[in-house]
């Protein structure tokens, strides 16, 4: 069976620091992804604050930009209805914004939707919780012209703020003449804590906080550099506010110029980084929160979120477009990616997960180990998606497509252990390798237990006929005995010839040498 031919939509997410075009390639209700993406630095908010308008040369920028968008989407066959152009604070408030988005129409036929402060919350509040796995705490969003706060209970929006902090207005209202002194950070820091005094529910807060933006993934990034920590993302990533005020103390030694030169920071960001980072500490400061957990879906994959979900959610009761699960769903739509059918992995899975409980029912394996069943389910169900590159070394493609693609839910930590034990389901001595900075101790002890039940999982159904209805392991004297379930039409042979092979494998991770009842 082939794999489905997706349809695609595009979202322009017109900031006041930025413009952004993201393409994606979805198939109804199954998968989605990213499959495309144009970013310009068009500062359409510089000047705003003084002027209270959008200055004629970021205008004409702007419509420059929104004229390569524009082709971009006839040149791919993405008719105007399946494209979403939003505009957010900036345009939103300046004198001449409807003005502006008039012109675009009359320039490209694209209608701009001039998003309300509310529906700008709204939407990174569905690319938060459909991205994470927030149900009680925060989402905040910094951007150019504002900062967005959505406070979450039981993963529903609860209540919205919006203060006009963002990284280009207070770039010109602070840090004007581009020095950048203790003084004046101390001074946007204050302003900052005054203006959230409005949300008086923010000290009451309790839970996590979620961040989003350019501003929070380019601090993420800045900040796994400084730790030592392999990139592949900053999806899960948390951002420790002490870390936060190293960065901040950094970021004012350099000029704007130079701030680039920090790795993780972007040129096109240099210039506000700063205030950015202040305000985000302040914010965390006025919550109580220690930490901060980045993200790297926007407004953009909430307005995509949104009528992906749709169907779904009208079938909830008009429930908000959220996934019900984030980390299933995550893992799924990987898969769907890359496989047709799931039969086998789901089959696989199901085995792990069987003998996993088993293992540690029977006390080889610690009780501890419990949580990290999601992990072997995930590592299941994503072993043999590196078959779309090819079966030689699938299990490396496999690994590889996990760290890429990234698993909105799972932390970093998670992501790695999945990662790897994806890599050595088929051959190797399983080892953390670049990752093991990003794990616990015993973490390098829990991954052999983990590729070794995945291992003999995959061996059970290597005939892929679901031969093996179910498998478990018990207590045999010096050894652990394997027990098998045989479908009444199956035949076992390849399954048992298979699993005599894992004896060395269950030595090495268990302590004990696998016997097949």
């Amino acid at each position: 069976m082939a794999l489905e031919t997706p349809l695609r939509s595009v979202v322009i997410d017109m900031g006041s620091n930025s413009f952004r075009l993201v393409a994606y390639d979805y198939v109804p209700e199954r998968w989605w992804r990213r499959s495309d993406e144009i970013y310009d630095g068009v500062r359409i908010g510089a000047g705003l604050l003084a002027h209270g308008t959008l200055a004629p040369e970021r205008m004409g920028r702007a419509l420059e930009v929104m004229d390569v968008y524009a082709h971009f989407c006839l040149a791919s066959g993405i008719p105007l209805s399946e494209v979403t152009p939003v505009a957010t604070s900036a345009i939103r408030e300046a004198a001449n914004g409807a003005d502006f988005v008039a012109s675009v129409k009359a320039l490209t036929k694209l209608q701009v939707r001039i998003l309300s402060a509310d529906e700008e919350a709204y939407y990174t509040y569905l690319a938060a919780v459909n991205s994470t796995t927030l149900s009680e705490g925060a989402v905040l969003d910094l951007g150019g012209g504002s900062l967005e706060l959505v406070r979450v209970g039981a993963r529903r929006a609860l209540a919205t703020a919006s203060w006009p902090l963002g990284t280009v207005r207070m770039t010109e209202q602070f840090f004007a003449d581009k020095r950048s002194t203790s003084k004046q950070c101390a001074a946007l820091r204050a302003h900052t804590l005054r203006e959230l005094k409005q949300a008086t529910w923010l000290e009451q807060l309790g839970g996590g906080i979620v961040g989003i933006g350019g501003t929070v993934r380019n601090l993420a990034a800045a900040a796994e550099h400084a730790a030592g920590r392999p990139a592949f993302g900053v999806q899960g990533y948390s951002l420790a506010r002490d870390m936060l005020g190293e960065l901040i103390e950094e970021l004012a030694r350099h000029s704007a110029a130079t701030r680039a030169e920090i790795a993780g920071i972007k040129p096109e960001r240099a210039g506000v980084i700063l205030a950015g980072a202040v305000v985000i500490a302040a914010a965390m400061d006025a919550a109580g929160a220690g930490e901060l957990e980045a993200t790297e879906a926007g407004l953009r994959e909430g307005v995509f979120f949104s009528s992906f979900l749709a169907a779904s959610a009208a079938d909830a009761g008009n429930e908000p477009p959220l996934f019900p699960d984030v980390r299933k769903a995550s893992v799924l739509n990987l898969a769907r990616q890359y496989q047709s059918e799931l039969a086998h992995p789901e089959h696989v899975a199901a085995l792990a997960g069987e003998l996993w409980r088993s293992l540690i029912n029977i006390g080889a394996a610690p009780a501890s180990d419990l949580d990290a069943a999601e992990l072997v389910w995930a590592a299941g169900i994503l072993h043999d998606i590196g078959m779309a590159i090819n079966y030689d070394d699938h299990h490396k493609h496999s690994r590889y497509l996990v760290l890429a693609a990234g698993l909105p839910g799972f932390n970093q930590r998670e992501q790695a252990l999945i990662a790897q034990t994806v890599r050595y389901h088929r051959k190797g001595t399983p080892e953390l390798g670049e990752l093991a900075s990003l794990c616990l101790p015993g973490d390098d002890q829990l991954l052999l237990r983990m590729s070794a039940v995945l291992a003999l999982a995959e061996h059970l159904d290597r005939s892929r006929d679901g031969t093996i209805d179910v498998a478990g392991v018990r207590n045999a004297g010096e050894s652990l005995e394997l027990e098998l379930q045989v479908a009444r039409s199956g035949d076992e042979v390849l399954a048992r010839w298979g699993a005599e092979r894992q004896g060395d494998v269950f030595l090495r991770a268990f302590g004990r040498p696998l016997t097949v009842a």
